[in-house]
């Protein structure tokens, strides 16, 4: 039965009416009864979200340490995120919205692209300047700027679905672009093999490392992140599955050996997030947009 929350009008179609997904962490997750989107009905308020990106909050913490196990992780995520953009391009000029560190520029740029970011952490997009001498603005894509038609790709990996207003960061990244240029983005999958299968038990268990509330404001399936692009003006060309980190989902081992009930967890559902990306249902995926 479709119902409404205080504040919860669907960002792509405008629709008031929602179904519940789930409760976790004290958070609702809702999906809208008219185009499915997912999304938390009751968010955060902006200036806390805002805090959990800046300071000692700082979750790319991690990040600014080279000889740190999740820079070396997210060096070879970096590569990943490279091989798919060359998949549709191989030159011009790119900005990197939500660049982190600079991983990804950095490699972007010594494979030939002329490549710059903006960060809304600003210790991140301190550490990308200092570290790699990268041009990095401090600030979402609304704080770029550049006039309209500047670039011939944008790319945004996994931001989309931690920004408030997602169908104004597409709009925005529309007058970024050049006519023709790309958009390339990546977001978790709630459709994946291990999302459909574990939500069930998500409002039994008050656990489900999905969606992680209250980071991801935002839940994506190929279909509504698709249908958000086209309705703002572009054609999506082509999308990639794949399985986010293992650890990361559900907890390194050592964790897990602490807790009986996440090891039995993560026994259930890790084969699921593994197998995913080979039926076509990772719990992650990228997708190229083209603007028209």
């Amino acid at each position: 039965m479709a119902q409404s929350w205080p504040q919860a009008e669907c960002n792509h179609c405008g629709s008031g009416r929602q179904q519940l997904v789930a409760r976790v962490a004290d958070y609702t997750l809702v999906a809208c009864a008219d185009c499915s989107l997912a999304f938390i009905a009751d968010p955060p308020e902006p200036e806390r979200l805002a805090a959990m990106y800046q300071g000692e909050a700082d979750y790319h913490t991690e990040l600014h340490d080279p000889q740190s196990p999740a820079f070396a992780r997210m060096t070879q995520v970096a590569g990943e995120h490279l091989a798919f953009t060359r998949r549709w391009a191989s030159q011009g000029r790119l900005i990197d919205i939500g660049c982190s560190t600079g991983l990804f520029l950095d490699q972007a740029r010594r494979a030939g692209f002329d490549a710059t970011g903006a960060e809304f952490s600003a210790a991140s997009a301190r550490f990308a300047r200092d570290q790699f001498g990268l041009s990095v603005t401090d600030g979402d894509i609304h704080a770029v700027d550049a006039p309209p038609e500047s670039f011939d790709m944008l790319t945004m990996f996994d931001v989309i679905e931690h920004v408030r207003d997602p169908a104004g960061d597409i709009a925005a990244a529309y007058r970024l672009l050049k006519p023709g240029g790309l958009f390339i983005l990546s977001t978790p999958n709630i459709d994946g093999l291990f999302p459909r299968a574990s939500q069930p038990f998500a409002q039994l268990l008050g656990h489900w490392p999905h969606p992680e509330p209250p980071w991801h404001l935002y839940q994506f399936s190929v279909r509504t992140l698709s249908a958000m692009l086209e309705k703002r003006g572009f054609a999506c060309l082509g999308t990639q599955h794949t399985c986010i980190d293992l650890a990361y989902t559900f907890g390194a081992m050592d964790t897990l050996k602490r807790s009986p009930k996440r090891l039995a967890y993560a026994l259930a559902f890790a084969p699921l997030a593994w197998a995913g990306p080979t039926l076509g249902m990772g719990d992650w995926f990228y997708l190229a947009a083209r603007k028209v």
